[in-house]
Protein backbone atom coordinates (compact mmCIF):
# COMPACT_ATOMS: atom_id res chain seq x y z
CA UNK A 1 0.00 0.00 0.00
CA UNK A 2 2.67 2.35 -0.44
CA UNK A 3 1.63 6.16 -1.66
CA UNK A 4 -1.56 4.81 -0.08
CA UNK A 5 -3.41 8.60 1.07
CA UNK A 6 -5.47 9.36 3.96
CA UNK A 7 -9.10 11.03 3.40
CA UNK A 8 -10.55 12.09 6.33
CA UNK A 9 -14.83 11.83 6.85
CA UNK A 10 -16.34 15.44 6.93
CA UNK A 11 -19.08 16.07 9.20
CA UNK A 12 -21.50 16.38 6.02
CA UNK A 13 -20.17 12.92 5.24
CA UNK A 14 -20.92 11.28 8.33
CA UNK A 15 -23.62 8.50 7.81
CA UNK A 16 -22.66 8.11 4.14
CA UNK A 17 -21.99 4.20 3.45
CA UNK A 18 -18.37 3.66 2.11
CA UNK A 19 -19.04 2.79 -1.66
CA UNK A 20 -21.06 6.06 -1.53
CA UNK A 21 -18.34 7.91 -0.14
CA UNK A 22 -15.83 6.77 -2.87
CA UNK A 23 -19.15 7.23 -5.17
CA UNK A 24 -18.76 10.92 -4.05
CA UNK A 25 -14.91 11.37 -3.88
CA UNK A 26 -13.85 8.87 -6.80
CA UNK A 27 -16.90 9.49 -9.29
CA UNK A 28 -14.72 7.13 -12.12
CA UNK A 29 -13.98 4.11 -10.07
CA UNK A 30 -15.76 1.36 -11.02
CA UNK A 31 -17.62 -0.31 -7.88
CA UNK A 32 -16.41 -3.98 -9.16
CA UNK A 33 -13.03 -2.51 -8.91
CA UNK A 34 -13.55 -1.19 -5.28
CA UNK A 35 -14.90 -4.55 -3.95
CA UNK A 36 -11.42 -5.82 -5.12
CA UNK A 37 -9.87 -3.43 -2.92
CA UNK A 38 -11.82 -3.90 -0.15
CA UNK A 39 -11.18 -7.51 -0.44
CA UNK A 40 -7.72 -7.30 -0.86
CA UNK A 41 -7.06 -4.31 2.51
CA UNK A 42 -6.23 -2.12 -0.10
CA UNK A 43 -8.97 0.12 1.21
CA UNK A 44 -9.24 0.45 5.11
CA UNK A 45 -10.86 2.51 7.51
CA UNK A 46 -9.00 3.47 10.74
CA UNK A 47 -6.56 0.95 9.65
CA UNK A 48 -9.51 -2.32 9.70
CA UNK A 49 -11.18 -4.20 6.74
CA UNK A 50 -14.71 -2.96 6.33
CA UNK A 51 -16.97 -3.82 3.68
CA UNK A 52 -18.50 -1.60 1.06
CA UNK A 53 -21.47 -1.08 3.10
CA UNK A 54 -19.98 0.10 5.93
CA UNK A 55 -21.18 3.58 7.47
CA UNK A 56 -18.89 6.22 7.87
CA UNK A 57 -18.72 8.28 10.98
CA UNK A 58 -16.82 12.28 11.14
CA UNK A 59 -13.56 12.25 11.41
CA UNK A 60 -12.82 8.53 10.19
CA UNK A 61 -9.87 8.41 8.12
CA UNK A 62 -10.21 6.25 5.04
CA UNK A 63 -7.03 4.84 3.54
CA UNK A 64 -6.99 5.31 -0.11
CA UNK A 65 -4.38 3.51 -2.68
CA UNK A 66 -2.97 5.29 -5.73
CA UNK A 67 -6.20 5.27 -8.18
CA UNK A 68 -4.53 7.66 -11.51
CA UNK A 69 -7.23 8.89 -13.11
CA UNK A 70 -9.76 8.02 -10.66
CA UNK A 71 -7.73 10.28 -8.21
CA UNK A 72 -7.38 13.01 -11.02
CA UNK A 73 -11.25 12.94 -11.34
CA UNK A 74 -11.76 13.10 -7.67
CA UNK A 75 -9.66 16.54 -7.29
CA UNK A 76 -11.46 17.91 -10.01
CA UNK A 77 -14.75 16.67 -8.39
CA UNK A 78 -13.38 19.03 -5.03
CA UNK A 79 -12.83 21.92 -7.14
CA UNK A 80 -14.87 24.93 -6.16
CA UNK A 81 -17.91 25.31 -8.35
CA UNK A 82 -18.12 28.94 -8.25
CA UNK A 83 -19.10 29.74 -11.92
CA UNK A 84 -22.10 27.21 -11.87
CA UNK A 85 -24.03 29.42 -9.13
CA UNK A 86 -26.83 31.56 -11.18
CA UNK A 87 -27.00 34.47 -9.98
CA UNK A 88 -30.83 34.28 -8.06
CA UNK A 89 -29.17 30.86 -6.08
CA UNK A 90 -26.34 33.45 -4.81
CA UNK A 91 -28.93 35.74 -3.77
CA UNK A 92 -30.85 32.82 -2.01
CA UNK A 93 -27.85 32.13 -0.14
CA UNK A 94 -26.75 35.09 1.20
CA UNK A 95 -29.93 36.71 2.19
CA UNK A 96 -30.79 33.45 4.38
CA UNK A 97 -27.62 34.08 6.63
CA UNK A 98 -28.74 34.26 10.28
CA UNK A 99 -25.26 34.95 11.82
CA UNK A 100 -21.63 34.93 10.31
CA UNK A 101 -18.57 35.54 12.14
CA UNK A 102 -15.94 33.80 9.92
CA UNK A 103 -15.67 30.98 11.74
CA UNK A 104 -19.30 29.88 12.11
CA UNK A 105 -21.97 30.59 9.81
CA UNK A 106 -25.61 30.49 10.19
CA UNK A 107 -28.50 30.06 7.55
CA UNK A 108 -32.20 30.56 7.62
CA UNK A 109 -32.77 27.28 5.66
CA UNK A 110 -35.82 27.43 2.83
CA UNK A 111 -38.75 25.08 3.01
CA UNK A 112 -38.88 22.61 0.40
CA UNK A 113 -34.54 23.16 0.02
CA UNK A 114 -32.62 19.87 0.34
CA UNK A 115 -29.67 20.16 2.39
CA UNK A 116 -27.65 17.80 0.14
CA UNK A 117 -27.80 15.73 -2.94
CA UNK A 118 -29.25 12.37 -3.86
CA UNK A 119 -31.46 10.75 -6.06
CA UNK A 120 -33.34 13.68 -8.49
CA UNK A 121 -31.91 16.50 -6.31
CA UNK A 122 -29.55 18.66 -8.37
CA UNK A 123 -30.15 21.91 -6.57
CA UNK A 124 -29.35 21.95 -2.88
CA UNK A 125 -27.36 24.16 -0.01
CA UNK A 126 -24.35 21.91 -0.39
CA UNK A 127 -24.44 22.60 -3.89
CA UNK A 128 -24.44 26.45 -3.06
CA UNK A 129 -21.70 26.65 -0.20
CA UNK A 130 -19.37 28.72 -2.51
CA UNK A 131 -21.99 31.79 -2.47
CA UNK A 132 -20.74 32.34 1.27
CA UNK A 133 -17.09 31.59 0.61
CA UNK A 134 -14.94 34.84 1.78
CA UNK A 135 -12.29 35.69 -0.60
CA UNK A 136 -9.55 33.27 -0.70
CA UNK A 137 -11.18 31.44 2.66
CA UNK A 138 -12.06 27.70 2.63
CA UNK A 139 -15.37 26.58 1.28
CA UNK A 140 -17.90 26.63 4.13
CA UNK A 141 -19.11 22.46 5.24
CA UNK A 142 -22.26 21.60 6.81
CA UNK A 143 -22.37 20.32 10.19
CA UNK A 144 -25.39 19.05 10.41
CA UNK A 145 -28.99 18.50 8.46
CA UNK A 146 -32.57 19.49 8.10
CA UNK A 147 -35.00 17.87 5.98
CA UNK A 148 -35.86 18.97 2.42
CA UNK A 149 -39.23 20.00 3.89
CA UNK A 150 -38.19 21.41 7.11
CA UNK A 151 -36.77 25.24 7.45
CA UNK A 152 -35.14 27.03 10.32
CA UNK A 153 -31.20 27.39 11.55
CA UNK A 154 -28.79 25.25 9.57
CA UNK A 155 -25.51 25.63 10.97
CA UNK A 156 -22.09 25.61 8.87
CA UNK A 157 -18.56 26.23 9.47
CA UNK A 158 -16.08 28.16 7.84
CA UNK A 159 -13.06 25.94 8.86
CA UNK A 160 -11.75 22.11 9.38
CA UNK A 161 -11.09 22.79 12.67
CA UNK A 162 -14.38 24.55 13.67
CA UNK A 163 -16.14 21.35 11.64
CA UNK A 164 -14.70 18.83 13.88
CA UNK A 165 -15.16 20.91 17.09
CA UNK A 166 -19.37 21.52 15.93
CA UNK A 167 -19.12 17.68 15.08
CA UNK A 168 -18.38 17.06 18.00
CA UNK A 169 -20.54 19.72 20.17
CA UNK A 170 -23.59 17.72 18.13
CA UNK A 171 -22.55 13.77 19.11
CA UNK A 172 -22.00 15.19 22.77
CA UNK A 173 -25.28 16.92 22.76
CA UNK A 174 -23.76 19.89 23.79
CA UNK A 175 -26.14 21.50 20.84
CA UNK A 176 -29.33 22.68 22.11
CA UNK A 177 -32.08 22.49 19.45
CA UNK A 178 -35.91 23.97 19.91
CA UNK A 179 -38.60 23.27 16.93
CA UNK A 180 -41.73 25.27 16.16
CA UNK A 181 -44.06 23.00 15.19
CA UNK A 182 -48.73 22.52 14.28
CA UNK A 183 -49.88 19.28 14.98
CA UNK A 184 -53.11 17.80 14.13
CA UNK A 185 -54.99 17.64 17.53
CA UNK A 186 -53.65 18.55 21.12
CA UNK A 187 -50.90 16.36 22.45
CA UNK A 188 -51.56 14.72 25.46
CA UNK A 189 -49.99 15.09 28.48
CA UNK A 190 -49.37 19.50 27.04
CA UNK A 191 -45.88 18.62 28.13
CA UNK A 192 -43.74 15.51 28.47
CA UNK A 193 -41.30 13.35 27.01
CA UNK A 194 -40.86 10.78 24.02
CA UNK A 195 -38.96 7.53 24.48
CA UNK A 196 -39.72 5.09 21.43
CA UNK A 197 -36.55 3.74 19.81
CA UNK A 198 -36.70 4.40 15.72
CA UNK A 199 -35.92 2.10 12.96
CA UNK A 200 -35.12 3.26 9.12
CA UNK A 201 -37.34 0.97 6.77
CA UNK A 202 -35.76 1.72 3.53
CA UNK A 203 -32.25 2.00 1.74
CA UNK A 204 -32.99 3.64 -1.32
CA UNK A 205 -33.64 6.51 -3.37
CA UNK A 206 -32.99 9.93 -2.22
CA UNK A 207 -32.47 10.62 1.00
CA UNK A 208 -35.64 11.75 2.24
CA UNK A 209 -37.52 8.53 1.07
CA UNK A 210 -34.42 5.97 2.03
CA UNK A 211 -34.34 7.59 5.20
CA UNK A 212 -37.98 6.93 6.54
CA UNK A 213 -38.03 5.76 10.24
CA UNK A 214 -40.82 3.74 12.19
CA UNK A 215 -41.02 4.15 15.96
CA UNK A 216 -40.04 -0.04 16.72
CA UNK A 217 -40.51 -1.75 20.24
CA UNK A 218 -38.05 -1.46 23.24
CA UNK A 219 -36.32 -4.68 22.33
CA UNK A 220 -36.08 -4.75 18.72
CA UNK A 221 -33.14 -4.32 17.65
CA UNK A 222 -33.65 -2.42 14.94
CA UNK A 223 -34.45 0.63 16.53
CA UNK A 224 -32.01 3.33 17.31
CA UNK A 225 -32.79 5.14 20.71
CA UNK A 226 -34.55 8.24 20.29
CA UNK A 227 -35.96 10.63 23.03
CA UNK A 228 -37.63 13.73 22.63
CA UNK A 229 -38.91 16.89 24.69
CA UNK A 230 -42.24 18.64 23.81
CA UNK A 231 -44.46 21.36 25.34
CA UNK A 232 -47.89 22.71 23.70
CA UNK A 233 -47.54 26.83 23.60
CA UNK A 234 -50.65 27.60 22.10
CA UNK A 235 -54.01 25.95 20.53
CA UNK A 236 -56.66 26.35 18.84
CA UNK A 237 -59.33 24.31 21.20
CA UNK A 238 -58.87 20.74 20.29
CA UNK A 239 -58.20 21.17 16.61
CA UNK A 240 -54.56 22.08 16.35
CA UNK A 241 -51.83 22.70 18.61
CA UNK A 242 -48.39 25.20 18.29
CA UNK A 243 -45.84 22.82 19.93
CA UNK A 244 -42.35 22.74 20.67
CA UNK A 245 -39.86 19.88 20.29
CA UNK A 246 -36.23 19.62 21.53
CA UNK A 247 -34.54 16.61 20.09
CA UNK A 248 -32.24 14.64 22.74
CA UNK A 249 -31.10 12.35 20.13
CA UNK A 250 -30.57 13.25 16.57
CA UNK A 251 -32.29 10.29 14.64
CA UNK A 252 -33.35 11.02 11.18
CA UNK A 253 -37.07 12.54 10.94
CA UNK A 254 -37.12 12.05 14.69
CA UNK A 255 -39.75 15.07 15.61
CA UNK A 256 -41.67 13.92 12.75
CA UNK A 257 -41.89 10.29 13.85
CA UNK A 258 -42.63 11.20 17.48
CA UNK A 259 -45.65 13.67 16.73
CA UNK A 260 -46.68 10.65 15.22
CA UNK A 261 -46.52 8.41 18.07
CA UNK A 262 -48.31 10.88 19.85
CA UNK A 263 -51.24 10.33 17.76
CA UNK A 264 -50.87 14.13 16.57
CA UNK A 265 -49.02 14.78 12.99
CA UNK A 266 -47.34 17.48 11.81
CA UNK A 267 -49.60 19.87 9.51
CA UNK A 268 -48.20 18.90 5.98
CA UNK A 269 -46.76 15.76 6.67
CA UNK A 270 -48.59 13.14 4.94
CA UNK A 271 -45.15 11.01 4.95
CA UNK A 272 -45.98 10.11 8.66
CA UNK A 273 -49.34 11.52 9.19
CA UNK A 274 -51.30 10.62 5.81
CA UNK A 275 -54.64 12.81 4.97
CA UNK A 276 -54.92 13.60 8.64
CA UNK A 277 -51.78 15.63 8.08
CA UNK A 278 -54.00 18.24 6.04
CA UNK A 279 -55.86 20.68 7.51
CA UNK A 280 -58.24 22.29 5.67
CA UNK A 281 -57.62 26.26 4.67
CA UNK A 282 -53.67 25.46 5.90
CA UNK A 283 -51.31 25.53 3.47
CA UNK A 284 -50.47 21.73 2.67
CA UNK A 285 -46.55 21.85 3.53
CA UNK A 286 -44.88 20.83 6.62
CA UNK A 287 -45.23 23.07 9.76
CA UNK A 288 -42.12 21.93 11.09
CA UNK A 289 -39.51 25.24 11.88
CA UNK A 290 -35.97 24.89 13.63
CA UNK A 291 -36.34 27.64 15.30
CA UNK A 292 -33.15 28.29 17.24
CA UNK A 293 -30.00 26.72 17.93
CA UNK A 294 -27.18 26.96 20.90
CA UNK A 295 -24.08 25.55 21.10
CA UNK A 296 -20.54 26.24 22.18
CA UNK A 297 -18.44 28.52 19.58
CA UNK A 298 -15.23 26.98 18.38
CA UNK A 299 -13.17 29.64 20.04
CA UNK A 300 -14.98 29.34 23.24
CA UNK A 301 -18.21 30.32 24.45
CA UNK A 302 -21.63 29.72 23.46
CA UNK A 303 -23.71 31.12 20.36
CA UNK A 304 -27.39 31.50 19.76
CA UNK A 305 -29.50 32.15 16.81
CA UNK A 306 -32.83 32.08 16.15
CA UNK A 307 -34.44 32.04 12.64
CA UNK A 308 -37.96 33.68 11.58
CA UNK A 309 -41.01 31.67 10.75
CA UNK A 310 -41.34 30.51 7.01
CA UNK A 311 -43.85 31.98 4.79
CA UNK A 312 -46.49 29.39 4.41
CA UNK A 313 -45.67 28.81 8.69
CA UNK A 314 -46.22 32.55 9.58
CA UNK A 315 -49.51 32.86 7.41
CA UNK A 316 -50.69 30.42 9.57
CA UNK A 317 -49.66 31.71 12.71
CA UNK A 318 -51.77 34.76 12.33
CA UNK A 319 -54.69 32.80 11.23
CA UNK A 320 -54.73 31.19 14.18
CA UNK A 321 -53.48 34.62 16.26
CA UNK A 322 -50.61 32.58 17.42
CA UNK A 323 -47.97 35.09 18.26
CA UNK A 324 -44.63 34.45 16.15
CA UNK A 325 -42.55 36.47 18.48
CA UNK A 326 -42.38 34.74 21.10
CA UNK A 327 -39.22 34.64 22.72
CA UNK A 328 -37.56 32.55 25.23
CA UNK A 329 -36.68 28.80 25.69
CA UNK A 330 -39.50 26.92 26.70
CA UNK A 331 -37.12 24.12 28.27
CA UNK A 332 -35.26 26.60 30.28
CA UNK A 333 -36.99 25.19 33.28
CA UNK A 334 -37.06 21.23 32.37
CA UNK A 335 -35.33 19.05 34.62
CA UNK A 336 -33.78 16.82 32.17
Amino acid sequence: MNNAKLFEVAAEESGLRLDRWFKRRFPQLAHGRLEKLLRTGQVRVDGGRVKAGFRLGSGQQVRVPPLHSEETAAQEHRKPATAKLSRTDRALMQDAVLYNDGTVIAINKPAGLAVQGGSGTSRHVDGMLDALREEGGERPRLVHRLDRDTSGVLLLASTVNAAARFGQAFRSREARKVYWALTVGVPRPLQGRIRAPLAKLNGEGAWEDRERVSAVEADDPRGKPADTLYKVIDVVGQHVAWVAFMPLTGRTHQLRAHAAVLGTPIVGDRKYGGDKALVEGIAPKLHLHARSLEIPHPDGGVISVTAPLPGHMLDTWKVFGFDSNTSGDPFAEWDQ
